[in-house]
């Protein structure tokens, strides 16, 4: 088993594979004790082009879920269980990346890119062909004077 172990932890998961299914039938187990082995193996085929666990190891990235998931439910309480704050699905789904942007530390990049593409949305593409709002009103024949304001009497 931990060469089998070993294999998987280089990014060979795809050549350990092919043995389960052998050695689950060699102690004569039942269809149902080798299911989870053939499932076992079915998802390390299937998965292979994910399963660089040697590339994940060496970015110092965890592997294990129980870590993610450990994390998960920390990260959401602490931002939508504040006192007093009452959150929408829609809501908390656009809160909860920033976040994880923050706590990533990948918040000044994100924070970067964001501002560009505002500046791209909201100016280069409304200006680049002049000033649009007065194009449109003069387009619509509105008045472009102030209406007169009244008199008090």
């Amino acid at each position: 088993m931990s060469k089998r172990l070993q294999l998987i932890l280089e990014g060979k998961s795809s050549s350990v594979a092919p043995g389960m299914p052998r050695s689950a039938t060699l102690p004569k187990l039942t269809p149902q004790e080798r299911k989870p082995v053939d499932t076992c193996a079915r998802y390390l085929l299937n998965n292979a082009k994910s399963l660089k666990y040697d590339n994940y190891l060496k970015a110092g990235f965890p592997i294990a879920t129980g870590v993610i998931e450990g994390a998960c439910p920390h990260l959401i309480k602490d931002r939508m269980d504040i006192t007093g704050a009452r959150w929408t699905m829609r809501g908390a789904e656009a809160v909860l990346p920033l976040g994880y942007l923050y706590i990533s530390g990948d918040w000044d990049e994100y924070w970067q890119f964001h501002l560009q593409q505002e500046h791209k949305r909201n100016h280069l593409a409304l200006y680049s062909s002049g000033i649009p709002l007065l194009k449109q009103v003069l387009k619509a024949g509105c008045s472009t004077t102030p209406p007169p304001l009244p008199i008090p009497v």
